[in-house]
């Protein structure tokens, strides 16, 4: 089981699809670990996105980041990062494919909706930028006998 950080960015916020992108992931069988709303502050835009730094984009992506709410979230499941990852689609809105979360709500090649660790030190490093000690929880839950096939005594 891995954990990954999803970040619904402030368009998918004032657009109003939180729950309907939450209710993607756990239909899909993924479970929240972990979620909260919160407004980014600078000094946390700028760790978080540190690659990008001295990029034509950065600055326009930091005062995009910092100016309204967004929804950090801890999700976990098998090949966590993966799944969502492709469940997310394409970078560009216009470019991704019917079904995914850009390609069903997205048209904007600026405004993308969401964000999603790209590696497993991605994962690590981006949660630990988004919640404190104790925030993202570890529970077990009754559905997951159905959601992956334990017989084996492990996730398929």
């Amino acid at each position: 089981m891995e954990t990954t950080l999803i970040i619904l960015k402030p368009d998918a916020v004032q657009r109003g699809l939180i729950g309907r992108v939450v209710g993607r992931f756990e239909d899909k069988g993924l479970q929240v670990v972990g979620m909260k709303m919160m407004t980014i502050s600078l000094d946390l835009a700028a760790t978080h996105y540190a690659d990008h730094q001295g990029k034509p984009f950065y600055a326009g992506l930091v005062a995009f980041m910092t100016d309204k709410p967004v929804v950090v979230m801890a999700l976990r499941g098998k090949g966590a990062i993966a799944v969502c990852r492709k469940m997310m689609g394409a970078t560009f809105g216009s470019q991704a494919e019917p079904g995914t979360i850009r390609g069903d709500f997205g048209l904007s090649n600026s405004f993308n909706l969401i964000h999603g660790s790209d590696s497993a030190e991605a994962a690590e490093r981006e949660l630990g930028l988004f919640f404190k000690t104790g925030e993202v929880i570890e529970y077990g839950r009754a559905i997951d006998q159905w959601v992956y096939d334990l017989s084996g005594g492990k996730a398929e």
